[in-house]
């Protein structure tokens, strides 16, 4: 049976991708640090997946086990006869689980395996895989390096599904939108191009992971942030104010304008993909927490993230910038004492000022234009701001 490991199991992993590989006829290990989960997959067997939308309906997920991913149970499975490896961690986890990826390749090594295994990350980033890659070589030397570079393939990738926080019987159950979009590219595979039920395998991820990072992730991250601002739980209540979903719109509509003129999308047909996507976070099934939405404004701040990197494709290309400007002064207001990075951007803030906040987090020059717009925006929203 084909052997897949699914690294984190949150959300993502039982309700996205680890469910479609044990569609897909995989033996699916979920590896993850939180003890309660793998106990639970592997005391239960088995979890639902629950698709809310307007189209309702539900399937059951069992061929699954569980480890953590905290001690040697990941290395030695990796060591085995592992044939997929995927993650949903976030960003900022990938060069610790990058340690017992890396083990459990120099004890394949050492085995004398010629099995061929990939590795796919799936996280909200561009070219996650490629960063994971890169902290894995770190952890092998130059002989072990060969080997993986001849037995395991990076394939880097563009994920697309809104799974909400929702409450069941099982706790491992999940709740899951229809839509969904797994983009793979060919170039960092090795071997045989698998079929995986809802994977589509292409040639350029480039396109993909901009369209989608800058237009599902932006509208999604300016909608959270400004429904914050406002006092709002959910991502359906944030996008039914008008003010809101106005701003929204317009932002995924300034960000498109800049990936047409970037990567020659049909203008109409991008229009269109906006559409969809603005209509995906008006679904009344999926209750997903704008608290939820807004955590690591510090990442989503980042230069080539969702707020900043599509504001600085749409400026070097002499489009308006004015709604999409929100994203980055609501995220800077930001304030969530469960947040670790939200805690830090705050502090930042208090102690040197929004000016250095924002010159640090976003890379954007204090000389230029945008940097006093954004400021503009900023100081404007917190007149209005919802104590």
């Amino acid at each position: 049976m084909k052997q897949a490991i699914m690294i984190g199991a949150g959300n993502i992993g039982r309700g996205f991708i680890g469910a479609l590989l044990e569609k897909s006829g995989y033996h699916v290990t979920f590896a993850d640090v939180a003890e309660h989960l793998i106990s639970a997959i592997n005391e239960r067997e088995s979890y639902t997946v629950h698709i809310q939308d307007r189209e309702q309906a539900r399937w059951t997920v069992t061929n699954i086990s569980g480890i953590s991913s905290a001690n040697q149970e990941l290395v030695d499975a990796v060591a085995g006869n592992c044939e997929l490896i995927t993650t949903a961690v976030g960003l900022r986890i990938l060069p610790i689980v990058a340690r017992p990826i890396a083990a459990g390749i120099r004890a394949r090594k050492a085995a004398g395996s010629t099995q061929i295994m990939n590795v796919v990350a799936c996280e909200n980033a561009i070219r996650g895989t490629s960063q994971l890659r890169e902290a894995v070589y770190s952890n092998l030397n130059e002989e072990e390096q060969a080997y993986a570079k001849e037995y395991v393939g990076f394939a880097d990738c563009a994920v697309d599904r809104i799974v909400p926080k929702a409450s069941f019987e099982n706790p491992l159950d999940v709740a899951v939108e229809q839509y969904t979009e797994w983009d793979v590219e060919k170039a960092g595979w090795k071997g045989e191009l698998p079929d995986i039920q809802g994977l589509s395998w292409v040639d350029d991820l480039s396109a993909y992971l901009e369209r989608k990072l800058f237009t599902l992730n932006s509208g999604h991250a300016i909608c959270a942030y400004l429904g914050t601002l406002k006092g709002c739980k959910t991502i359906v209540e944030s996008i039914a104010d008008p003010a809101i979903s106005h701003l929204v719109y317009q932002a995924m509509c300034e960000s498109g304008e800049g990936l047409i003129k970037k990567f020659g999308f049909d203008p109409d047909a991008h229009h269109a993909y906006i559409d969809r996507i603005f209509a995906r976070f008006q679904n009344p099934f999926l209750a997903d927490e704008t608290q939820r939405v807004a955590r690591e404004p510090i990442r989503k701040l980042a230069p080539t993230d969702r707020l900043i990197k599509p504001l600085m494709t749409a400026y070097h290309y002499g489009m308006p910038v004015d709604h999409l400007l929100f994203g980055a002064a609501a995220a800077l207001h930001f304030n969530c004492p469960e947040d670790e990075q939200s805690v830090e951007l705050q502090k930042k803030i208090k102690d040197e000022g929004v000016e250095k906040a924002l010159e640090e987090y976003t890379g954007l020059n204090p000389s230029e234009p945008l940097f006093g717009r954004v400021l503009d925006v900023y100081r404007a929203l917190g007149i209005g701001k919802k104590n």
